[in-house]
């Protein structure tokens, strides 16, 4: 599971928005003290190629982090785009270089093939095992209702929720990569070396390249 972190279509779309962006502010900055022209519907237009640009680097970079570390980042995608879909709120974990065995408080042992349907009826509400996280080594779920510890660094007016601040916490304590799906907005994050990244869901890509 060797990764040169090279998704040459994903990359050349990435280059190329970033492109188009840099040539929209440059039109916007050259007729800005003209009267004759208004730039607020330009800027408007930069901002929806943001969006996309936001959403391709995220689904570029996560491609990158996990590729490495297992092959099955496409059922990933799929899991987490019906499960965003529906709002079923979800948290997975995937072990990179360090060891989360001590960090964790172990749950249910299942040791399948990584795949959109188990991992949708794992998160189902009313499963048993919903609540907590899965954890993925390589391309197997090892196991679910995995309880991740919290990061304390969230505090103040922001509102994170549990799951959130469970893949934060574990983020902290290695470099596991957790994905999560929000039950009340559907909104899809992950998080990485302490830090929370939103993917834009509006834009149907995700991970794939």
């Amino acid at each position: 599971m060797e990764s040169n972190c090279d998704f040459s279509p994903l990359m050349q779309n990435l280059e190329g928005g970033i492109k188009n962006i840099i040539e929209l502010l440059e039109t916007n900055l050259s007729i800005l003290g003209n009267e004759n022209y208004c730039v607020l519907g330009s800027l408007e237009d930069v901002k929806e190629q943001l969006i996309k640009i936001e959403s391709m680097a995220a689904s570029f970079y996560l491609n990158c982090y996990l590729s490495s570390f297992t092959d099955t980042y496409d059922e990933l995608s799929i899991a987490a785009q019906i499960l965003s879909k529906n709002r079923h709120g979800a948290l997975i974990v995937v072990e990179r270089r360090d060891s989360v065995d001590t960090i964790i408080q172990k749950g249910t042992a299942i040791g399948a093939l990584v795949t959109a349907k188990l991992l949708g009826s794992i998160f189902y509400p009313g499963n048993p095992l919903h609540d907590g996280a899965v954890l993925i080594k390589g391309n197997q779920v090892v196991s679910a209702a995995n309880v991740l510890p919290l990061t304390t660094a969230v505090t103040g007016d922001k509102k994170v929720g549990t799951r959130h601040r469970a893949a934060l916490g574990i983020s902290e304590k290695s470099d596991a990569l957790a994905l999560v799906v929000s039950e009340e907005t559907g909104k899809i994050s992950f998080a990485l070396h302490g830090r929370l990244y939103p993917i834009n869901t509006r834009n149907p890509i995700l991970f794939h390249s």
